[in-house]
């Protein structure tokens, strides 16, 4: 897009930023996934292991609050922060706690309900700046940290 608001790479111009994002963001949930696991096992014998009757709903909470912190922190979630990828807004500001809370409300959503998480997944592997469907909804974009903007 040409309008003057964007202040995020052009992927035409500057594909270095979305080079390889969509299979980084796919490394960056496995590492995330594993580490919510550890943190919920860790948890579990503080709930007596009663966790283990409810540990899907454990993961939920635990797995949000997580994505919130780090995302809110870094703009990044540690497996993002591992596959030197991190978000920025459309301004190409850094995300704060209102929007960390949003994206990962929204990325929550669309793993909660199948047809969205396709959408999502769809959305990534061929938008130019592989963009989720959260990222859509809320004008983010997830881009290579390396490259400074």
């Amino acid at each position: 897009m040409n309008d003057p608001s964007w202040h995020i790479p052009d992927p035409d111009t500057q594909p270095e930023f979305y080079a390889d994002v969509p299979t980084k963001r796919l490394i960056a949930w496995v590492v995330d996934t594993l580490a919510v696991i550890v943190i919920c096992l860790l948890i579990l014998p503080f709930t007596a292991f009663t966790g283990i009757f409810f540990f899907p709903f454990l993961m939920l909470v635990v797995g949000f609050a997580y994505r919130v912190i780090t995302i809110a922190r870094s703009s990044a979630t540690w497996g993002m922060q591992l596959t030197a990828i991190e978000f920025r807004t459309l301004s190409g500001q850094r995300f704060d706690l209102q929007m960390a809370f949003l994206h990962t409300l929204g990325f929550t959503v669309s793993c909660g309900f199948f047809p969205l998480q396709i959408a999502s997944i769809v959305l990534m592997l061929t938008t130019k700046r592989s963009q989720g469907l959260s990222d859509h909804v809320l004008g983010t974009v997830a881009v290579n940290r390396r490259a400074a903007l």
